[in-house]
């Protein structure tokens, strides 16, 4: 099992940055890919961001292209998502993912643990 904890949410003007961390516990993340989704009020939860377990591939909801970034940190055990030039459309609560290798990345369902969230809201 592994256990995922978001961090580094809250409310940001528009225009300024987020951290988000997804820090995990349990089992090493370093053979899991990792992915961030969000889901805004009324909305189906959607892509973000993902990262291969080996870091060799990357991929973005077009919409955040060049405004965020998701690192992972495999001797911590963690995974970040940098996110600046936010806009009020950015707002949601955002998730973080695991999935082990073979899963489709941009794909929600194919990730087998999730965390509890965190609240991102931009106000214009």
């Amino acid at each position: 099992q592994v256990q995922l904890v978001e961090s580094g949410g809250g409310l940001v003007q528009a225009g300024g940055s987020l951290r988000l961390s997804c820090a995990a516990s349990g089992r090493t993340l370093s053979r899991y890919a990792m992915g961030w989704f969000r889901q805004a009020p009324g909305k189906a939860r959607e892509f973000v961001a993902a990262i291969h377990w080996s870091g060799g591939y990357i991929y973005y909801e077009d919409s955040v292209k060049g405004r965020f970034t998701i690192s992972r940190d495999n001797a911590k055990n963690t995974v970040y998502l940098q996110m600046n030039s936010l806009k009020p459309e950015d707002t949601a609560v955002y998730y973080c993912a695991a999935g082990l290798p073979g899963g489709r990345l941009r794909v929600g369902d194919d990730y087998d643990y999730w965390g509890q969230g965190t609240q991102v809201t931009v106000s214009s």
